[in-house]
């Protein structure tokens, strides 16, 4: 773009920018800018409050537990129970600002689930709009009996937030609080064969 701009080469760009060791973008940095010309969509907030803090941890929490942490694209969550859903959005919410107009959800039912059901279901529990659902997918229904089947009777939902340094962020957060558990349980174990 800046070779276009001023009529020259790529390689004369190159040249200067190594010259006065300017560093270039990546190309996912320039992708992300693309993608988000007017900053990130989100803004992030520390916990003020106790509850805050609780709403913190509990959403990391579910993130470690339930969360995709191999997708490296987008923050993903897929569960069967509304109410943790709700916890996680309003983790989205109340830390990072993330409007819940730009987030989008999946749905995986069964065969013998009304996809319609299942969907009205998910938008009256989460206060959605059908437009934020992508494809529901439908997997066969003879091999799952039992106490799961009775759980997911409205399907696994997926809520996807396609921002790749929001999953960073959290993922890094998970990390770093995983460190934190790990130097504690190791002096927690040094303090108590010292006694």
């Amino acid at each position: 773009m800046i070779a276009k701009e001023n009529s020259c080469s790529e390689n004369k760009i190159n040249y200067w920018l190594k010259k006065f060791s300017i560093q270039k973008r990546t190309i996912s940095e320039a992708i992300y800018l693309q993608n988000n010309p007017s900053g990130d969509p989100f803004v992030v907030k520390k916990p003020s409050s106790d509850y805050e803090w609780f709403l913190y941890g509990l959403g990391l929490g579910l993130y470690w537990g339930e969360g995709n942490k191999m997708n490296n694209h987008a923050v993903r969550i897929g569960n069967t129970d509304p109410d943790l859903q709700n916890k996680f959005l309003e983790f989205l919410r109340v830390f990072f600002n993330v409007d819940k107009s730009q987030l989008r959800f999946g749905l995986q039912i069964f065969t013998d689930i009304n996809p319609i059901i299942a969907k009205d279901y998910w938008c009256q529990k989460l206060s959605l709009q059908s437009e934020q659902f992508q494809k529901i997918i439908v997997s066969n229904s003879l091999h799952k009996k039992g106490t799961y089947r009775k759980k997911s009777q409205y399907g696994v939902l997926t809520i996807y937030f396609y921002n790749v340094k929001l999953r960073d962020i959290i993922v890094g957060a998970i990390e770093e609080l995983r460190q934190k558990a790990n130097i504690a349980q190791m002096v927690e174990q040094r303090h108590g064969k010292s006694q």
